[in-house]
């Protein structure tokens, strides 16, 4: 977690509404950091979606929360750490926090979607492997070379999905002990949500109910406009 990259959030934040944050290296534990820090002074994760075809990049959203918990916290921290702005001066990391962040954001990313979509490439491959037989001359050998191909390529993705599965279910055995509770979107896309008051009980689309990002990256903080380094005025 960089420290020019929290500085720009905060600069962000302080303005007061959604921030998209984005990981080129697709890192869910340095998204899971920016989104720990965010939580401490009055935001809170929202999303995450990967880049399409050859973007592998991560783009986390973050949005105000409104909650009075939400807001206590911010400003006892923004109190404690009134620089924070500088990207050093923030709050110790707390394991279990960031564990369940973590969490989160690995399950909106190999949810129950991933599955689907692993079922769509398992027929994009199938369709695939029959027109290289039929480039190819489709005769009996050439359909026997696609045929194995294919069943290698099946086999490796059957070990993505139980590899998947597997996965999701920790993440969502560790989040239900939290007290998150599984929530399906429109689309029917399933989540864990947090059983606060602010954004976790009011899903409104993938950026919560505060709409999307208003520029490139958003900006935020539940007290207002603030400084770009310095504390929000309550």
């Amino acid at each position: 977690m960089g420290k020019r990259q929290v500085r720009k959030m905060f600069r962000l934040m302080a303005q007061g509404q959604a921030v998209q944050l984005t990981s080129p290296m697709a890192s869910v534990k340095k998204l899971a950091r920016l989104a720990f820090v965010a939580q401490q002074f009055g935001y809170e994760y929202a999303d995450v979606r990967r880049g399409a075809g050859r973007d592998n990049a991560l783009t986390m959203i973050i949005v105000p929360d409104p909650g009075p918990q939400a807001q206590a916290r911010a400003a006892q921290n923004w109190a404690q750490y009134p620089r924070a702005g500088d990207g050093v001066s923030l709050p110790p990391v707390v394991p279990d926090a960031l564990e369940l962040l973590k969490a989160r954001i690995n399950f909106d990313l190999t949810g129950k979607n991933a599955e689907k979509r692993m079922g769509y490439s398992a027929l994009g491959l199938t369709v695939g492997c029959a027109v290289l037989a039929v480039r190819a001359g489709g005769s009996s050998v050439a359909f026997a070379v696609a045929g194995g191909l294919w069943a290698l390529l099946m086999a490796l993705l059957g070990i993505g999905v139980l590899v998947t599965r597997k996965r999701n279910a920790k993440f969502a055995a560790l989040l239900h002990a939290a007290g998150f509770a599984p929530v399906t979107e429109e689309g029917g896309r399933v989540r864990y949500l947090p059983p606060t008051a602010g954004y976790g009980a009011r899903p409104a689309g993938p950026y919560g109910p505060y709409g999307p990002p208003t520029a490139p990256y958003g900006p935020t903080t539940p007290y207002g406009p603030s400084t770009p380094y310095g504390p929000p005025t309550p």
